[in-house]
């Protein structure tokens, strides 16, 4: 992935005159084809839920929302920090989107106002072991510029 790129792509969206809803699948779509990712979802947590509200990749998620406790997505709002499961399989927190996935990342967008978690980037491959360290760096940057979703 070019960070600086997609930094650029994503900001460009983000000052567009779109509606949010617009904008994440947008953004989710540059993220997904930067660095050839099977599926990318962008989700909305409040209180009790984690709702997608963008994706781009092939189907609908099996579970388009689902409680805050829940999941990969669940583990990394609690911690407020990013999760990896470079093999989803053997991973007793995966909550089954697609049956082809092998690995997921979950980043957590954080508010810059009051540090709450407003929101998620999921990402999935049909590969065990796809996300390295730089990747979670570049898909970190990214969650961090898509928190002006939420302005």
């Amino acid at each position: 992935m070019n960070k600086e790129s997609v930094n650029q792509q994503i900001r460009a969206i983000l000052d567009s005159s779109d509606d949010q809803v617009p904008k994440a699948e947008r953004i989710a779509e540059v993220i997904r084809l930067a660095s050839h990712y099977r599926w990318v979802g962008i989700y909305e947590v409040d209180d009790r839920e984690i709702v997608n509200i963008a994706r781009s990749g092939a189907g609908a998620p099996t579970y388009p929302r689902f409680p805050v406790t829940r999941g990969l997505s669940g583990h990394a709002v609690a911690s407020r920090s990013t999760v990896i499961s470079n093999d989803v399989a053997n991973d007793p927190r995966y909550l089954t989107a697609f049956e082809s996935t092998r690995s997921e990342i979950i980043v957590p967008i954080i508010s810059p106002t009051d540090g709450s978690v407003i929101g998620t980037i999921d990402v999935e491959s049909e590969r065990k072991n796809a996300f390295s360290e730089e990747a979670r760096m570049a898909l970190e940057e990214c969650a961090h510029a898509v928190a002006r979703l939420w302005r």
